[in-house]
């Protein structure tokens, strides 16, 4: 889960300050500490955590929290408010060209995740109405070229490539020419993994920049490598003046230190982040909802974002009317579980939602493989049993069940309690649609 360990040692720390009544500057002293070793461990850039503590500090201290009737909560506030402005205050969308295409360049060490960026980025662009055109210019690593049209492939995108023979800045020149006969408003052009010190290829990609003149240089950055992804940035920087950095692995990032330090280490905006292994796993990077995250203060909007996405309207919409008529069958119950599970790990959907305590979430394993359990005994239920589950009372029907999906009968009965549950959640939900006002909604699930 991302900056989990970071977040656990913040909460730890603000939980001793939201004891206190009242705070002094010990106390305030005491808990920066705590924050700058936790930052520190967390693989942040040592001058932006002695920058960042300072900036807080003198905050802190001041009448502001001193004189606030729930001081431990005011420090919270000021150490968001600080997080936010150190990774950028704002999001920072793509810079379009007034006249088509625009240039994307996608530079980076090798293994930072540039192709598969490149068909992420592709296919988030498509979906804000653009026709993106991607550009194989790795003529170096083996197979490059063939990953990058196997990626677009997938994603129904196009893609342009001239083999391993030519130079990547002539490729890269020919994509532009390409992209305006074919009505390509981006072109994504992924170039080869380089090393800063290498001063022959950083060179080509500066002549690469040159030859198309982007809108942006993006610099993918692989986010778990902490401190060094801000000496890859700085350089990258100094050769190119990037326009911004892609984040990639983030959702493997425990500690968060490059998050943290390379917007301000930069001075370019973070502008995505790459939050798992499939296509689709793209986000915009947003410092608010950053900040809330690493709180533990959950992020809705991003929840929301997620579930406007990938859950189907007309079935949501189906969904309910069944509620309202308390119809609600196995179908559904799996049906819902697959449009969950489209949103990502649930485990990060649920650091999501705020109030919900990460160190509690420790305990509540939320593993993947029992939804394919769950999803394997439901279809293992014939019709008639999915429709009317009082038919599964019968002991025979849950042992032929529980052979049919590898499972054993308590498994069965553990899904088939986990249904009634969820059966009575929709029968109260349906009760307050048609009574708008009355009744309590009790939830049947606790993570207490």
């Amino acid at each position: 889960m991302a900056f989990e360990s970071l977040t656990n040692k913040l909460q730890e720390t603000f939980k001793k300050l939201k004891g206190k009544g009242k705070l002094n500057e010990k106390d305030v002293k005491s808990a920066m500490r705590e924050v700058k070793l936790a930052l520190l461990e967390a693989d942040v850039n040592y001058k932006v955590v002695k920058e960042f503590v300072s900036k807080v500090s003198e905050r802190a201290i001041g009448s502001e929290v001193m004189e606030s009737l729930t001081p431990g909560q005011q420090v919270i506030k000021i150490v968001n408010e600080e997080l936010v402005s150190l990774m950028g205050n704002d999001e920072s969308g793509i810079n379009f060209s007034k006249t088509p295409p625009t240039k994307i360049l996608l530079v980076g060490l090798q293994g930072a995740g540039k192709t598969t960026m490149a068909g992420k980025l592709g296919q988030y662009l498509s979906k804000q109405g653009k026709k993106p055109l991607l550009a194989a210019c790795d003529v170096y690593r083996p197979a490059a070229i063939k990953q990058l049209q196997v990626v677009a492939s997938q994603l129904k995108l196009p893609s342009f490539t001239m083999g391993d023979k030519n130079d990547p800045v002539d490729i890269a020149r020919a994509s532009v020419s390409y992209a305006v006969k074919n009505n390509n408003d981006v072109v994504i052009i992924d170039t080869a993994g380089r090393l800063q010190i290498d001063q022959d290829m950083m060179n080509e990609i500066v002549n690469i920049k040159d030859a198309v003149e982007p809108e942006e240089i993006l610099l993918v950055v692989d986010s778990m490598t902490g401190q060094d992804a801000v000496n890859v940035a700085e350089a990258f920087n100094e050769k190119l003046d990037i326009t911004g950095v892609i984040l990639t692995k983030l959702d493997g990032d425990s500690r968060g230190g490059a998050a943290l330090s390379v917007r301000s280490v930069t001075g370019k905006p973070i502008k995505f982040a790459g939050v798992g292994e499939k296509l689709t796993d793209i986000e915009v990077f947003h410092p608010d909802r950053m900040a809330s995250r690493i709180l533990g203060m959950g992020d809705v909007l991003s929840l929301i974002e997620k579930a406007q996405e990938t859950i189907d309207e007309k079935k949501a919409l189906e969904l309910s009317k069944k509620m309202i008529k308390q119809e609600f069958t196995f179908d559904d119950f799996l049906d819902q579980m697959n449009q969950v599970k489209k949103m990502g790990s649930l485990n990060d959907l649920m650091a999501m939602i705020p109030g919900i305590d990460k160190s509690m979430l420790k305990d509540v394993k939320i593993d993947d493989k029992e939804i394919a359990h769950i999803e394997a005994i439901i279809k293992s239920m014939t019709k008639e049993e999915r429709k009317n589950p009082l038919l599964l009372k019968n002991g025979s029907r849950k042992k032929r069940i529980a052979l049919g999906s590898g499972t054993k009968i308590q498994e069965v009965n553990k899904v088939i309690k986990q249904f009634e549950e969820g059966q009575k959640m929709m029968k109260q939900f349906s009760g307050m649609m048609k009574k708008p006002g009355k009744g309590k909604l009790k939830l049947p699930f606790s993570w207490k």
